[in-house]
């Protein structure tokens, strides 16, 4: 009997993380959901602006509300815009009016 066709597979243990690697980790986390809040917040403050303000920066009123509504609470509502604005300026760059 050969020693290849008795083989047993062990799995490896897991290494447990050091407490350097878990504070890392728990840092990560806090600033994630920080970066999302400072963010809503600071979307929260477009809403003062005017229709022709918000225009000029790319984006109208009805895009705002729906980033506001359509994120969930930890959720960036910044990246929603970001995409919006972008989308306008290909509009634009083709020559063709957003309404």
């Amino acid at each position: 009997m050969r020693t290849t066709e008795r083989t047993m597979d062990l799995g490896l243990a897991k290494p447990s993380s050091s407490l350097m690697g878990r504070l890392a980790l728990a840092f990560t986390k806090v600033a994630s959901v920080w970066r999302v809040l400072r963010n809503r917040r600071e979307v929260n403050r477009l809403t003062d602006l005017t229709d022709a303000q918000l225009l000029d920066i790319g984006l109208t009123r009805l895009e705002l509300e729906a980033a506001l509504t359509t994120s969930s609470f930890f959720e960036d509502p910044s990246s929603h815009l970001t995409k919006s604005a972008r989308r306008g300026s290909r509009f634009s760059s083709f020559g063709l009016l957003r309404s």
